[in-house]
């Protein structure tokens, strides 16, 4: 018996009250030093927000590509397994970024030991309650809070699904005065948006320089920073990375931070650390990093072109024929991965490889 005369949930409620929510953090931190970037803002909520909770499923917030359906990671397991083939059958480690529950790995893996593929796995994740449950979905698993340390006996297989959407953004804005960063102020805990005082008008695009007031350029330097990390591995160790997201080919003028909660949009600026924070990803921008780095870029692709080329419809009418009580099910799930209504045009895919890889499914 423990000599703590408080249980579980006891000790979890007197921690929280003994430490500040993190809106009170934050609000303190830009009482004292002045209005913070929306980047750290972002950052801050998302560190909080993945640390905290299991975002996923009907019980979470929203729901991912593989926890819609197995045919997702399964799909995603048999394109590593085909590069691997033609690339001669190299040693090779299996790497995802920001992995969920593990759902993708788990899936992917099974559909890569049926032809042969069973790689060491190495999951970067800096959630713990993630870590939990990957842990149970992906056993043996080497866990990892950054690419840096990662092995380098072998080549990577890098997969990257709802990863780059999170990583913080920051966002420049038109005034009269020229372009400024957008800050994010408060008042006690409310959080609101607002123009700095510095002014950004040498960093932007011609096409863009003369916008109207109130619009908004978005950048990610830490998804460039990652992107450069994962480069030089490639580089050195051999290997291809996928990354599938929501997202465009920029640099384009919108706002597109948004905040997610119970399946439904929220206000980003509201509780923050208590919902998701993404922002679609600049794929033209993640291309540009990767050509300087020296990769091989494929794509972008739809979502729904690259699942039908690499044969989800066919997977589909496999396991009706195996289990006809899931036949409609599956094709729901088929068409919400797929159809450009849904998942199919707004979520894309992309590729890097190391210089002499072979080109990836998908791409052709």
């Amino acid at each position: 018996m423990s000599e703590n005369p408080l249980d579980a949930g006891q000790q979890e409620r007197a921690t929280n009250a003994a430490e500040p929510l993190l809106a009170e953090r934050l609000s303190r931190a830009i009482t004292m030093a002045g209005p913070i970037p929306l980047s750290q803002f972002m950052g801050a909520a998302n560190a909080h927000y993945y640390a905290t909770r299991d975002p996923l499923g009907a019980r979470g917030d929203f729901t991912t590509a593989p926890e819609v359906s197995q045919m997702f990671g399964e799909l995603i397991g048999l394109w590593v397994a085909d590069l691997w083939h033609r690339a001669e059958q190299p040693p090779v480690r299996y790497v995802e970024l920001g992995p969920g529950r593990g759902t993708l790995a788990a899936d992917a893996l099974r559909a890569m030991a049926k032809v042969g593929l069973t790689p060491p796995v190495d999951l970067v994740e800096t959630s713990p309650t993630l870590r939990a449950v990957q842990a149970e979905r992906v056993p043996g698993a080497e866990f990892h809070l950054d690419l840096i340390g990662l092995p380098d006996d072998a080549p990577l297989v890098f997969v990257a699904n709802e990863f780059f959407d999170a990583l913080p953004i920051r966002q420049l804005i038109a005034t009269q005065e020229g372009w400024r960063e957008r800050l994010v102020a408060c008042q006690d805990t409310l959080f609101l948006p607002i123009a700095g005082d510095r002014s950004f008008d040498m960093i932007i695009p011609r096409d863009f320089k003369e916008a109207a007031p109130g619009s908004i350029l978005e950048t990610s330097p830490a998804s460039v920073a990652v992107l450069r990390q994962l480069a030089k591995r490639l580089n050195d160790q051999g290997g291809a990375a996928l990354v599938i997201d929501y997202g465009y080919m920029g640099p384009a003028i919108g706002d597109t931070l948004q905040a997610v909660k119970g399946h439904a949009y929220a206000n980003p600026f509201d509780e923050p650390g208590e919902a998701d924070l993404t922002a679609h990803v600049d794929f033209a921008t993640l291309a540009e990093a990767a050509h300087a780095e020296g990769l091989v870029v494929y794509g972008p692709v739809t979502q729904g072109e690259f699942l039908t080329r690499l044969g989800i419809t066919e997977r589909t009418a496999s396991l009706s024929l195996a289990t006809p009580e899931r036949a409609g099910q599956l094709a729901t799930d088929r068409e919400r991965l797929t159809h450009p209504e849904q998942m199919g045009e707004l979520f894309k895919v992309i590729a890097f490889t190391a210089p002499g890889w072979p080109v990836p499914a998908g791409f052709e």
